[in-house]
């Protein structure tokens, strides 16, 4: 039950990383402001180092990762492609983040309760990724 627990937490904080890595790259191009950009880097290489920590771990259990879920995946293109036609804004560009950060802790913090036999760095890990979710939303703030 550990290692299911473990693994399945892992896989969805892969899946997670990918959307936020993905979510970044999509709004990037768009940002006016040389300090947004320069954050949206920043915290693209943050989720870069924590994919590549996390690769590592799924590896020790013979486990590739999960992808996104491509509902999820195509909804969210959907919406930062309409909204960058309609609006390319910096404040666009952090609205769209805070609510796929906003989303993420939500998630997390849910497969966290629910994956509850999960191993203590895996809990760990997942814990660093939602602190990572967090100062991010909070450092969007000011471009709201």
């Amino acid at each position: 039950m550990i290692e299911h627990d473990t693994i399945e937490l892992m896989r969805e904080c892969d899946a997670g990383i990918q959307m936020g890595i993905a979510a970044i790259d999509e709004v990037k191009e768009h940002a006016k402001n040389t300090e947004f950009k320069r954050m949206l880097d920043d915290y693209q290489r943050e989720y870069a180092e924590l994919q590549n920590e996390l690769q590592e771990v799924l590896h020790s259990y013979n486990d590739e990762g999960k992808d996104p879920n491509p509902v999820a995946k195509g909804m969210a293109w959907l919406k930062t492609n309409v909204m960058m036609a309609v609006k390319e804004t910096d404040e666009e560009i952090a609205d769209l983040l805070t609510d796929g950060c906003n989303m993420g802790i939500k998630s997390l913090n849910k497969y966290l309760n629910q994956y509850g036999a999960a191993d203590g760095r895996s809990k760990d890990f997942t814990r660093r990724l939602i602190e990572l979710q967090d100062r991010q939303l909070k450092e969007l703030q000011k471009y709201l």
